[in-house]
């Protein structure tokens, strides 16, 4: 069976009458709310984020906890708030992603919590550079039901996978990858899904061929480029790819660039997902990376006051009203993916 195909279906099992409910739940009020221009919610969502932890051993150029620009404070994801919030959660939760910023393999419970989400019939994915994948951890990941590990690969040479993961190094990348792959054909698992992320900037869009080559040769199960975030983008940068297909912006001409999606009055992740940092602060969306937009904080409230509360629906009515005016929409391109 193709790995995609397993996975789809993976992803399938974990559907419940309850959370096949709530799916038609959410889909209704967004499209009620996109018709009327009104903001309603009646679900709770189908997936969320959630983080383990801020800190990261890398210094990615375009990145917040590789720049250490944060103003939130850094941490790790304490069990047992953990825990409460999932037991809220999980009957009506689909996906559960254990990533926003940080490195979730630096919070040392980080697979005792996998276990105990994936124990819920939640499927669970996670994002890593794949510096701590040791056999031991690699065997660990696989036996945590982890549903899907996408790798962080940004280059197949250590100077090109160097130049944006800035004190990474590839030959740990690639030993990581070996240890999953290798325990998943001796514990005979279907899990994790393992994915090659292929973030595309100039350095490395001349080895586009080269990955989905090395991934084929160390069995991963699949190869995604994604298109690169700039912060900076308005009179170019060198991250910015030559090949326009992975750009998510456009060269106006005359030196300067601009996103080249519209932004339309309205946002799916608004009504469907959110992110959870990891000392409980709700926020709308991945591309809140400083917890700016906060609709409220777990550790006063329950989940369900803030997911329904008036601030969580002032500002998906302000969406829908002129998304212009929300500064972290404004460079957001829904984090656009390109399937290899």
């Amino acid at each position: 069976m193709k790995p995609r195909l397993t996975d789809g279906l993976n992803f399938m099992s974990k559907l419940t009458p309850l959370r096949v409910l709530n799916a038609m739940q959410v889909v209704g009020s967004y499209i009620v709310s996109r018709v009327t221009g009104k903001a309603v919610h009646w679900g709770d969502p189908l997936s969320i984020s959630l983080e383990p932890t801020t800190s990261c051993n890398l210094r990615c150029p375009e990145c917040p906890s590789g720049l250490r620009s944060f103003t939130r404070p850094t941490g790790m994801l304490q069990d047992e708030f953990f825990k409460e919030t999932i037991d809220q959660l999980h009957r009506r939760l689909l996906y559960l992603i254990f990533y926003f910023q940080g490195e979730p393999f630096l919070h040392k419970n980080f697979l005792k919590l996998v276990k105990y989400a994936s124990d819920k019939g939640i499927y669970t994915a996670t994002s890593t550079n794949a510096h701590f994948l040791d056999d031991e951890t690699a065997r660990k990941t696989v036996e945590s039901g982890l549903d899907r590990l996408i790798v962080s690969i940004d280059g197949t040479t250590q100077e090109t996978y160097a130049a944006y993961r800035v004190g990474g190094k590839l030959d740990k990348v690639l030993e990581g990858t070996r240890n999953v792959v290798k325990w998943k054909k001796q514990l005979k698992s279907r899990t994790p899904h393992i994915m090659f992320q292929y973030l595309v900037v100039r350095p490395n869009e001349h080895q586009l061929e080269d990955v989905k080559q090395l991934a084929r040769e160390l069995g991963v199960d699949e190869v995604v480029f994604k298109t690169a975030q700039i912060y900076d983008y308005s009179q170019g940068s060198p991250l910015i790819p030559t090949i326009d297909y992975y750009s998510r912006y456009k060269n106006n001409g005359d030196g300067s660039y601009s996103i080249k999606n519209k932004l339309l009055n309205h946002c799916w992740r608004m009504w469907h997902s959110c992110v959870i940092t990891w000392d409980g602060l709700v926020v709308p969306c991945c591309f809140d990376k400083d917890a700016e937009y906060r609709m409220g904080d777990l550790k006063s409230l329950s989940f369900r006051k803030v997911w329904r509360g008036a601030g969580y629906n002032k500002f998906r009515a302000s969406l829908l009203r002129s998304r212009s005016e929300i500064e972290m929409c404004r460079n957001c391109t829904e984090g656009t993916k390109v399937w290899a």
